[in-house]
């Protein structure tokens, strides 16, 4: 296509996964590329496919690990050092530890898992910003993940350091507003990439959803090329989950991610789907009380209109919700008294 011919897009974790797949967008748009992994045998392998299959005209390879002190300064260094401008940077490396905090991980492995998914990330960010800013042109797509909005036991740290991004970015978009520079947070569910076998977290139940790379970094480079601020891949299912972390209880939201990041158990799983899918619709549908009594002149006692709406929108969810559908409507008296118990004054 070459609608960016000249120009430069700089790439951590480009070696595997989204951020390899994100690298063949820009290769393929025309960009120029600087391609940072710890493999630098890898990269040279992908510059060579790159040169091939997209006629790139100029990849620069480093090799190094972000997870490092200082690092992002080097690549910096190293980068500008060449009379390289980067218009596009691209946050994608990260990493995973996998286990109970108190008693079954690493220190020196969460250090490195905090310095590369959180410092170096800000560090790169700083010093590439700055120059975009002056420039009034660039952007930047940080990977953020749908974990950013809830927490996750046994990957409590990589959790954490993923909140950071999604805040981080937020952040600096609002700053930036009145410039040409945009800020995208990438959040992914769970992706068919090496990240499980790294962390050890193979045989865990969430495995079970990864989703297609390819069609992550589709989505990530559409939302990145538009400016947009945030971007949640994929279809109906993972906005569900986005949903959900704006309007369930955050203990509840917990446990179900505890849930998914424990070992695959067939028989308990299939026990567990219907009723932690109904948790959430009634989680939503106690919150659509709320807001329907708040916004739309009702009162709480007045849900026949909102009982026929959630109906409507449960029929039009597919199979996401088919199974738990009776489960919410069973449970509806329960909600409406819970929702009068805990709602009943607020909006008196």
């Amino acid at each position: 296509m070459n609608a960016h011919k000249g120009k430069t897009a700089l790439i951590t974790g480009a070696s595997s996964g989204i951020g390899q797949e994100l690298a063949k967008l820009f290769a393929e748009d025309g960009y120029n590329l600087v391609l940072v992994a710890r493999s630098e045998d890898t990269l040279d392998r992908l510059a060579d496919v790159f040169k091939s299959n997209y006629g790139t005209q100029q990849i620069t390879v480093i090799g190094k690990d972000l997870s490092k002190e200082d690092v992002a300064r080097e690549v910096y260094d190293e980068v500008t050092g060449k009379g390289i401008t980067v218009n596009v940077l691209v946050n994608d490396a990260g990493i995973s530890t996998y286990g109970k905090f108190a008693t079954e991980t690493d220190w020196e492995a969460e250090k490195s898992l905090i310095h590369l998914n959180a410092i170096t990330l800000t560090h790169l960010t700083k010093l590439f910003v700055k120059d975009m800013v002056e420039r009034n042109e660039g952007k930047i797509l940080n990977l953020a993940s749908l974990v950013s909005l809830t927490a996750m036991p046994l990957q409590a740290v990589y959790a954490a350091t993923k909140a950071y991004v999604y805040n981080f970015t937020l952040s600096l978009a609002n700053e930036l507003k009145g410039t040409n520079v945009t800020v995208t947070a990438l959040l992914p569910n769970a992706t068919d990439t090496d990240f499980f076998n790294k962390a050890g977290a193979q045989n865990t139940r969430v495995t079970d959803e990864v989703q297609d790379p390819v069609m992550v970094a589709k989505d990530g480079y559409k939302a990145l090329m538009k400016g947009e601020l945030k971007v949640v891949p994929g279809g109906i299912k993972n906005k569900a989950y986005e949903l959900s972390s704006y309007l369930a209880p955050a203990e509840m939201l917990t446990g179900i991610m505890r849930h998914k990041n424990e070992p695959k158990d067939p028989e308990a799983d299939r026990r567990a789907n219907n009723l932690a899918l109904g948790i959430g619709i009634a989680a939503v549908a106690i919150a659509g009380v709320v807001l329907f009594a708040r916004y739309g002149n009702s009162n709480l006692l007045d849900t026949g209109r909102l009982k026929a709406k959630l109906n409507d929108a449960l029929n039009g969810t597919g199979d996401l919700v088919s199974d738990a559908k009776s489960t919410a409507s069973d449970t509806w008296s329960n909600l409406e008294n819970v929702a009068k118990q805990v709602f009943g004054n607020t909006f008196a």
